[in-house]
């Protein structure tokens, strides 16, 4: 496993796995392009919680992409504490030791989106970001459970608890009283 440019521990091979799913049947086109933008440093990334925003230069051309990860359930985390007190640095052993027990460590998105012209929800950027992650999960696997949200989970969270929302659904508006104005 260790002549894999990118995804060589199990940590940075989980974000691979985003943009190789085992389940493809045939070859994707993208993915040259989008480990070569990766290797070339073409990805300037930034994480900041559960949010991955990139931006992507490539040739004469940029794009902005952002990466949502779902967070962990408070379950999870309490398991995952077991086999991770607190280490310095996460290993391939104790990657492992905690798929045996059931619990994923693999990133659910929770939404992305790029600004490219392609409108696809596969381009060519979103690949090169899911690379660019694995390079650096690679380099620090406390990344990977950071950005699940392994070490900003507090003792007092829990799973009933409803995630914020971003959007208002058009159907939670009340067009009559959306549309009149109040007496002055």
């Amino acid at each position: 496993m260790a002549d894999n440019e990118f995804g060589y521990t199990a940590w940075g091979m989980d974000w691979v796995r985003l943009a190789e799913p085992l389940r493809q049947t045939r070859p994707d086109p993208l993915l040259p392009r989008a480990r070569s933008i990766a290797r070339n440093n073409g990805v300037r990334a930034t994480v900041e919680g559960q949010v991955v925003r990139a931006t992507i230069h490539r040739g004469g051309q940029a794009s902005v992409t952002q990466v949502e990860v779902a967070p962990m359930s408070r379950t999870a985390v309490t398991a995952i504490a077991g086999f991770v007190p607190d280490p310095p640095v996460p290993t391939d052993d104790v990657h492992r030791a905690i798929s045996a027990a059931g619990i994923s460590l693999a990133p659910v998105l929770a939404g992305t989106d790029c600004s490219c012209a392609a409108r696809k929800t596969r381009c060519v950027h979103l690949l090169a970001v899911f690379y660019e992650m694995a390079r650096r999960v690679d380099e620090d696997p406390r990344l990977g459970l950071a950005i699940l949200g392994y070490f900003a989970a507090a003792p007092q969270d829990s799973d009933e608890s409803a995630p914020a929302t971003r959007w208002t659904p058009i159907s939670a508006l009340d067009s009559r009283r959306f549309f009149t104005t109040t007496p002055r």
